[in-house]
């Protein structure tokens, strides 16, 4: 086994942070090395599956809104340096009773933020989106700049300007180990050793295993993800007249679904999907049966979708943090490790802006974002 030259930087994971922060490193001059166990384009992990949505008003916590801002301008940025169609805004609406989480959170975002939206009434929900039928106690908050992103395309796209810009990448290559290598680090291969000055740690599901040393409370959790097709009035779930959607069908519960794709019309329930000690363990199969909760979700909001057929089902891998906040932060020990996301099933709509924030990190050691709620140290303060 050889020692390889040495990086200024490796990227273990090609995901969505992964690939971005590579991405970015390397438009920055930096030399950098990416390491990717999977083939490109997988499903094992959670940077697939046709569609991501993506949202300004967001009901998590306004802390959130100038990073998908920021987001937005780097998606469009990435469309043109790449020549590739990544990301459709048609506007989205947030669907919940008044005082729900989701509506509560998401006028809550638009307040502090100065930001467009409408509160739609059921009967307006109705005349401006004629599939949705919400029960009279609902109210829909519409968001403007709300749409969604083709997540292989936009990983596909972050590698592909990151190897025009002289990065390396390397798929099928999984690290099976890091240390510290002085004020550096050295990665282990299958293919030999590698050598950097900082190394990002963005395994996503898999960062649990890259970091045993830290004991970061993740959950790994399996989440079923179906697409359908309606029996009539298909046109009504074309994109023109149809918006992303997030639907808190009971207090702290969501679904959320996307327009008709060529795959079908996305729905899924968040979170509340069977957890894993590893994710090589997660089960890859569905049953008919499992969509039973999500057709009991969409019944007072979309009664045409609910009992339409499954055309095809897929399953996505979630690294969950406690408060469901992301992880971007240097290692505690090892000050040459930046770690990053376990975003908890929200994070994919971020992924160009934090790839520039990681960057900003390595580069300088500082963001001009609030990283605060996303410290390591936050669970031992």
């Amino acid at each position: 086994m050889i020692d390889k030259r040495r990086y200024n930087a490796i990227v273990v994971g090609l995901g969505a942070m992964g690939s971005a922060t590579l991405c970015q490193l390397a438009l920055r001059g930096w030399k950098v090395l990416g390491l990717e166990q999977f083939s490109p384009g997988h499903s094992l992990g959670s940077s697939h599956g046709d569609s991501r949505v993506i949202r300004e008003t967001y009901f998590e916590h306004p802390l959130y809104v100038p990073l998908v801002q920021r987001a937005h301008d780097l998606w469009r940025e990435l469309e043109e340096r790449s020549g590739a169609s990544l990301m459709t805004i048609g506007g989205g609406i947030m669907i919940g009773p008044p005082e729900g989480v989701v509506v509560s959170g998401t006028l809550r975002s638009a307040a502090e933020h100065d930001l467009p939206h409408e509160v739609l009434s059921p009967q307006a929900t109705r005349e401006r989106f004629p599939a949705f039928s919400l029960a009279n106690d609902l109210v829909a908050v519409f968001d403007p700049r709300a749409g969604f992103l083709d997540p292989e395309a936009c990983n596909t796209a972050h590698v592909s300007v990151a190897r025009q810009a002289g990065a390396e990448a390397r798929f099928n290559e999984p690290a099976l180990g890091w240390m510290p290598d002085g004020a550096g680090v050295r990665v282990t291969t299958a293919s030999g050793k590698y050598v950097a000055d900082r190394l990002v740690l963005a395994g996503g599901a898999w960062n649990g295993e890259l970091l045993r040393e830290l004991h970061l409370p993740l959950t790994i959790e399996r989440q079923s993800v179906f697409w359908l097709v309606p029996g009539s009035e298909t046109e009504s779930y074309d994109r023109s007249r149809f918006p992303i959607y997030a639907y808190e069908y009971k207090a702290g519960n969501i679904c959320y679904g996307f327009p008709r794709l060529p795959r079908g019309v996305k729905a899924s329930i968040m979170h509340g999907g069977e957890t894993s000690q590893h994710p090589d363990r997660v089960r890859r199969t569905i049953d008919d049966s499992e969509a039973k909760p999500l057709r009991s979700a969409l019944r007072s909001i979309l009664p045409g979708l609910a009992k339409a057929a499954i055309r095809e089902r897929d399953v996505c891998v979630f690294a969950n943090t406690p408060d469901r906040d992301f992880i971007v932060d240097f290692h505690p020990q090892h000050p040459q490790v930046l770690v990053s996301s376990a975003c908890s099933g929200h994070g994919f709509k971020f992924a160009s802006a934090l790839g520039e924030v990681q960057a900003d990190l390595l580069t300088n050691g500082k963001s001009r974002f609030d990283l605060s709620a996303f410290r390591i140290d936050r669970w031992h303060a």
